[in-house]
């Protein structure tokens, strides 16, 4: 007897069928937004019942956290390099923000902190997430200290001007499409230079070089 196509199918591990649900979801979050995470969106995506994704999930919040927290990590080893010369890894992080590769992920971002204020393990997990990010860019900055790239004294106190900019850079990120002055466009860079004790304009060079496609010469 000729087995049927669903008695045929092989069931995924536990460990496969929860990654595909959280990737989904975060999926679901960088293109629509946490609130667009429900168990019947993954479900569809996936193709199976909703009650699948209840098994491995039975609180609908505690899969939106963790897609927040799946697209938090996959943002930081995207754009905070581990290894090169100190100016270059902040380059490259800046690149991204300027170009727009970081967009979704600012959305997502400026999502999150506002559901944070309802939900105290988003919360939490976002405030870890927040202390990750500024642990590798402190990581950076110190690399660049050490070396004496960067004349300053207190990676902390820069690596937090640093991303408030690039906070308030993202804020905007909602609103309508619209010319984009050169001081908002460069606003990260420019606030970059000041907090590292560089030279004003030495960050949108380095930053146009990357993306023009010749960092080397930086």
């Amino acid at each position: 007897m000729t087995s049927s196509p669903a008695a045929a199918r092989t069931r995924k591990r536990p460990e496969e069928r929860r990654e595909e649900i959280v990737s989904q979801a975060a999926a679901i979050a960088l293109e629509s937004g946490l609130e667009r995470i429900t168990l019947r969106a993954v479900a569809d995506r996936l193709g199976v019942r909703p009650g699948l994704i209840t098994h491995y999930f039975p609180a609908a919040e505690d899969l939106v956290i963790e897609a927040f927290v799946r697209a938090a990590v996959r943002e930081r080893e995207q754009f905070f390099p581990t290894s090169g010369e100190p100016l270059e890894r902040v380059a490259h992080f800046i690149a991204h923000v300027e170009s727009g590769a970081s967009t979704p992920l600012a959305r997502l971002w400026l999502n999150a902190r506002h559901l944070a204020r309802f939900s105290p393990a988003l919360d939490a997990a976002l405030q870890e997430q927040d202390a990750l990010d500024r642990a590798r860019l402190i990581e950076i900055i110190g690399d660049g200290m050490r070396t004496g790239r960067f004349p300053i004294e207190d990676a902390e106190t820069a690596c937090i001007r640093i991303l408030i900019a690039v906070d308030g850079s993202g804020s905007y990120v909602n609103s309508a499409p619209a010319a984009v002055h050169p001081a908002q466009q460069h606003v990260v860079a420019d606030m970059t230079d000041w907090a590292l004790g560089l030279a004003g304009g030495t960050l949108r060079a380095a930053v146009a070089a990357r993306l023009a496609g010749t960092a080397d010469v930086v």
